[in-house]
C-alpha cells in the first residue's frame, strides 16, 4: 500500500511538472498570462470540463467508460430550466435536474450491470438517447428567461474566487475522500483491476458499478447548472464533445483506460493543464484548429508516459 501511494504522488507530481512547464512557456509568451483575472478565468473554464471528469474518472477506474455525459448534461439542463421557467422554486429545480442526472446514471449503470452490456455501447447509445431527449423535449429551441437569483448563484464570487471553482472545489475533496476512504473507492479499484477477483472476494459489482454510473450523472448535470447559470439559457445541443474532454483530462492525471487506476488531484490537473492549453493559445491568437491539434498530441503523450511508467513500475494507483 506504501508503494501504491508513492506511485500516486509520484504521477500527480509529474503530471502538476508538466502543468507549471505548460505555463512558464505561455508566461514568457504572453505577459496577461499570469495576472490574476485570466488565471481566474482558467479555473473557471475548467470548472465545467472538472465536474464531468471527476466523475469520469470514478468510471474509469472502476473499468467502465461513459460516452453519454454530454447529452446527459443537455438534458438535465433542459429540465431544470424547464422548472425554473415554470415557476418551480430554484433550490427544487437544482435538486430535480442532479437527480435526472443520476437517473441518466442509473439508467446506464443498470444495463451495463444487470443487462452484461459493454460500457461503450450503452453509453454510446445512451449519447444518442439523451440528446434526442432533449431536442425533442424543447424542439431544437433553447429555453430563457432563468431567474436572477440562479444566476447570481452560479456567477457569484468568495473572497474574490468564482462560485464555479468553489464547487468544483468541494467536489473534488468528496470524490477523493470516496475514493481513498471509503470501501466503495476500494470496490471501484477492485472491479476496475479484476472484477472477476472482485467477486469473489465478495465485492458488490453490480452495486458498484451502479453507483459509478450514477455519480458520473450526478456531475454532469452539476456541470450543466453552472453553465446555464453563466449563460443564461439551456441549450439541447450543449455539452457536444464534453465526453472526450472529460477522458482526456482523466487520461492526462494517470487514469489507465484498463480499469484500476487513477487519480482525483491528476484529474484535475490534467483539467487544468486542457484549460491553460486553451487559454494561452488564445492569448497567442492561435486558431482553433491548432489548439485541437496540441491538445491531441499532450494527450498522446500522456498515454506514452503513463504506458512506459506502468511498465517500469508495475503497480496500480489508487
Amino acid at each position: 500500500m506504501n508503494t501504491i501511494f508513492k506511485s500516486i504522488k509520484f504521477r500527480d507530481a509529474g503530471t502538476l511538472i508538466g502543468l507549471i512547464l505548460i505555463s512558464v512557456v505561455f508566461a514568457s509568451l504572453s505577459p496577461t498570462f499570469l495576472t490574476a483575472p485570466n488565471l481566474l478565468n482558467v479555473l473557471q473554464q475548467s470548472s465545467i470540463n472538472a465536474c464531468i471528469a471527476l466523475g469520469m474518472t470514478l468510471v474509469i477506474i472502476s473499468g467502465g467508460i461513459d460516452l453519454s455525459v454530454g447529452p446527459v448534461a443537455a438534458l438535465t439542463a433542459i429540465l431544470g430550466a424547464a422548472m425554473m421557467v415554470a415557476g418551480v422554486p430554484v433550490p427544487l429545480a437544482i435538486l430535480g435536474a442532479l437527480a435526472a442526472g443520476a437517473a441518466c446514471g442509473f439508467v446506464n449503470g443498470a444495463l451495463i450491470a444487470w443487462g452484461g452490456l459493454q460500457p461503450f455501447i450503452v453509453t454510446l447509445g445512451g449519447l444518442s438517447l439523451y440528446r434526442a431527449l432533449a431536442l425533442i423535449y424543447t424542439g431544437g429551441q433553447p429555453i430563457f428567461g432563468l431567474p436572477d437569483s440562479f444566476r447570481a448563484l452560479t456567477n457569484g464570487t468568495l473572497a474574490g474566487i468564482p462560485t464555479p471553482v468553489i464547487i468544483v472545489a468541494v467536489l473534488a475533496i468528496v470524490a477523493w475522500v470516496i475514493l481513498n476512504k471509503t470501501p466503495l473507492g476500494e470496490y471501484f479499484m477492485a472491479i476496475g483491476g479484476n472484477p472477476e477477483a472482485a467477486r469473489i472476494a465478495g465485492v458488490p459489482v453490480v452495486l458498484t458499478k451502479l453507483a459509478a454510473y450514477m455519480i458520473s450523472g450526478f456531475m454532469a448535470a452539476v456541470a450543466a447548472m453552472i453553465l446555464i447559470g453563466r449563460l443564461g439559457a439551456a441549450e439541447p445541443t450543449m455539452g457536444t464533445l464534453w465526453e472526450l474532454d472529460a477522458i482526456a483530462a482523466s487520461a492526462i492525471g494517470g487514469a489507465s483506460l484498463m480499469g484500476g487506476r487513477g487519480s482525483i488531484p491528476g484529474t484535475l490537473i490534467g483539467c487544468i493543464i486542457l484549460g491553460t492549453l486553451r487559454n494561452g493559445l488564445t492569448l497567442l491568437n492561435v486558431q482553433a484548429f491548432y489548439q485541437l491539434l496540441a491538445t491531441g498530441i499532450i494527450i498522446i503523450v500522456a498515454m506514452l508516459i503513463d504506458k512506459f511508467a506502468s511498465g517500469a513500475g508495475g503497480g496500480k494507483q489508487g
